[in-house]
């Protein structure tokens, strides 16, 4: 399960130190992709997998299937953590996410979100504001 909230720096090469503690999960590869909310999403490969099967699942001839795979698949890019527990991600999608040099990584159960500490910052004000009422609805 990954869990917890844990800031770092990029460096130039766009290399992400993650915690030890996370690592364990990403020991078969990762998967960084668009994620929602202005963030990008970073998948263990077998979650990976059981996002893409539901995704895949989707009507193809549905317009707003077509937009989802577009989102999560075109961008999407495998990688492998190097010895010291860092993975590469691709400018393109800190481009898309507007990620800059300072990032929150949060865990969330089956994935981790990557966000530019700012937008995450905003992000969790917002959730912390809404999270009752939010609750509140889903368990009606």
């Amino acid at each position: 399960m990954l869990l917890g909230e844990h800031e770092h720096s990029l460096p130039d090469k766009n290399r992400l130190t993650l915690p030890s503690k996370l690592r364990g999960a990403f020991e078969e590869g990762v998967v960084v992709t668009r994620g929602l909310d202005g963030c990008l999403y970073a998948y263990p490969r077998d979650g990976w997998q059981q996002l893409a099967e539901r995704i895949q699942a989707l009507d193809p001839l549905a317009e707003a299937s077509r937009r989802m795979r577009r989102h999560f698949f075109s961008g999407a890019a495998h990688g492998e953590l190097d010895k010291q527990g860092r993975m590469v991600i691709p400018s393109g999608l800190l481009e898309s996410a507007g990620i800059t040099r300072e990032v929150t990584v949060a865990g969330v159960y089956d994935h981790l979100e990557i966000w530019d500490r700012a937008a995450w910052q905003k992000q969790l004000h917002e959730v912390e504001g809404s999270a009752e009422d939010v609750a509140e609805r889903l368990a009606n």
